[in-house]
């Protein structure tokens, strides 16, 4: 049995190659500098003789991790891993790996977090967890550190970040549900303190305004879970029986699919029918959208281009620390299923 290769300097040796060489072979960042077929040869020689490449010794040689910490709010969220699937595509391509966190959706949990990644030597940031005014965000690029926002922006701006044009999905589900015939159109709104939440609210305020009709009908989510959706969509019910002369609502654009979900399981507790009586869109397209009954109308969301473009925008920033934040706004798109349908006779 061949005896197992540990060092780089031992496999150039084997292959009668200059170390440099086979260090770019396995470098995914750098081996397009050299022929294919050195790339190949090399591969197939670590992987036959058991070389790894020692990133230990790489960090202290050159001070670079190519570690990237990835800090989501919560894993469990069918949001998070497409977007977390797309980062490390576009990492990987760039020769670098993911180190992902959960951070449990508090602000201590997070910053808690993020110096646990940096303590790890970590060569940037991709944070899923910015609030709409988040004192981390500055005390981090005081430090210098390579950071991105995915999905949420800081609205004070100055830090590069990926998000979806949640005005524009807001005005697409609104500009369904007028041509179906609804007038009287209830929003759930998203936590505040984010910017997903306040951006839908904006948009669905905006887009009611631009169509003639009262944007008034609003209760706001604790969080994005079934839950918030249910208790915000029955205070709304609540609402609606405490003023008698006013219009009952015909439909609800929710911020979140899984506010949508709890929507409508509280309009059914209700006696109602989703989309008989009410019909209700969601926000993200999150998998299985298509399988729940009814099948929910809702605004699909580029996650995975999502976090290909944060990858891309952290590895300009690690190569150019002096570049200025810049916003990528992905379009989002209608998807309508089972859950709208006209309005009631």
């Amino acid at each position: 049995m061949q005896e197992k290769i540990t060092t780089l300097a031992a496999l150039a040796k084997h292959l009668e190659l200059h170390p440099s060489s086979v260090s770019r072979a396995l470098d995914p960042a750098r081996r397009h500098l050299i022929s294919l077929e050195v790339v190949q040869s090399v591969q197939q020689a670590a992987d036959r003789l058991g070389y790894r490449p020692n990133r230990a010794a790489a960090m202290l040689r050159t001070g670079k991790s190519r570690c990237i910490g990835v800090v989501l709010p919560d894993i469990n969220n069918p949001v998070f891993p497409p977007i977390l699937r797309g980062i490390e595509d576009g990492l990987r391509e760039s020769g670098y790996f993911t180190l992902m966190v959960n951070a449990g959706g508090t602000r201590q949990a997070t910053e808690e977090q993020v110096r646990n990644l940096l303590a790890q030597g970590v060569d940037g940031l991709i944070l899923a967890t910015a609030h709409r005014k988040d004192n981390l965000i500055p005390l981090l690029r005081k430090e210098s550190v390579p950071v991105v926002l995915v999905n949420r922006v800081d609205i004070r701006a100055g830090c590069p970040a990926v998000v979806s044009d949640d005005p524009a999905g807001m005005a697409q589900s609104v500009d369904h549900l007028v041509s179906l015939g609804h007038q009287h159109i209830a929003h759930l709104a998203g936590p505040q303190t984010l910017s997903t939440g306040e951006r839908r609210l904006q948009g669905f305020c905006d887009a009611m305004a631009d169509v003639g009709h009262d944007p008034q009908r609003i209760e706001t989510c604790d969080d994005y879970s079934i839950e918030a959706g249910k208790a915000a969509c029955l205070r709304l019910l609540q609402r609606c029986r405490e003023r008698p002369t006013e219009p009952m609502f015909t439909a609800i654009v929710t911020c979140n699919d899984l506010v949508a979900l709890g929507a409508i399981e509280a309009l059914r507790g209700c006696g109602l029918h989703v989309p008989r009586d009410v019909s209700v869109t969601g926000h993200n397209d999150m998998p299985l959208m298509d399988r729940v009954d009814p099948a929910l109308t809702t605004i699909r969301i580029q996650h995975h281009e999502m976090g290909r473009a944060a990858a891309d925008l952290l590895m300009q920033a690690i190569a150019n620390p002096d570049r200025s934040g810049a916003t990528v706004m992905l379009h989002p798109q209608l998807v309508v299923r089972d859950s709208t349908g006209p309005v009631p006779a």
